[in-house]
This record gives C-alpha cells, sequence and structure tokens, in this order.
C-alpha cells in the first residue's frame, strides 16, 4: 500500500484484496479512515461487506497498464473536489488488481502512460492555474 498525502486530501493506492486478504484489507481501510474506494478494474471481492462498513465503492474501469478516458479524469476531478469539500481530511482509496498496471504502487509508468501524462498535464496546469488549494476544496 502507497500513502500519498497533499495538504488535506489523502489518497491510498493499494492492491485488490482477495477473499481471504478481505478483513485486513477493511481494517487497513478504516485506520486510514478510507470513505470511498475507486476501482479501476473488476471488482474480485465481495463489495457488500465493505459497503455494509459505510464505504462507497466506484467503478471506473479502464484497461490494464493504460490511461483512463477523459470521461474518467472528468468524473474523478469532479468527484475528488465534492468528496473533500464534503468530508476534509478523509481518504480515497483507489485499487486495481495487483497494484502495478494502473495505480502504480511502484511507480513505473510504462511509455503509453508516460506520453499520456506529458499530454495531460499542460491541460491540469490551464485548469488549475489561478486555484489555490483552498479553492479547490471549497
Amino acid at each position: 500500500n502507497t500513502e500519498m498525502n497533499y495538504l488535506a486530501p489523502r489518497f491510498l493506492i493499494v492492491h485488490s484484496p482477495t477473499k481471504t486478504s478481505l478483513n485486513k484489507f477493511l481494517q487497513e481501510l478504516k485506520k486510514n479512515e478510507v470513505i470511498t474506494i475507486v476501482g479501476v478494474c473488476e471488482a474480485t471481492y465481495n463489495t457488500t461487506i465493505l459497503e455494509k462498513e459505510g464505504i462507497q465503492i466506484l467503478d471506473w474501469l479502464f484497461g490494464d497498464g493504460g490511461s483512463p478516458t477523459s470521461q474518467i479524469v472528468d468524473k474523478w476531478l469532479k468527484f475528488v473536489q465534492q468528496k473533500f469539500r464534503e468530508a476534509p481530511g478523509s481518504c480515497i482509496a483507489v485499487h486495481c488488481a495487483t497494484g502495478l498496471g494502473r495505480t502504480k504502487v511502484s511507480w513505473a509508468f510504462n511509455s503509453k502512460q508516460l506520453l499520456y501524462l506529458e499530454k495531460y498535464s499542460p491541460i491540469m496546469c490551464l485548469c488549475f492555474r489561478n486555484t489555490r488549494y483552498n479553492d479547490f476544496i471549497q
């Protein structure tokens, strides 16, 4: 697991749990005050158990080793802004199957993903050029 903590927003990047590791996974989510899990692959575990604990599950799927669609990125940005406004200091978990091909626990990007980030970066600079952090969450 990898925690990214920049100012108040917190993200926990994890691999998908198995049936046998689901209870430990749930304990880790609770310890990190996770309120939502965004899965970028098919869930291979019983999501009902987590939902009963008050954890929201979102499935925003895209291919292993690939990049999200512009629709997923738009949903992500709107969701993050709304969620941290509603629950400052909370944590959003993101998972793919193993934590490697999409969520990058190891931070090893492939050439396709690097090209995506190079093209995407200038767009984000334009979107947030005059935005302060407090404006983002308020």
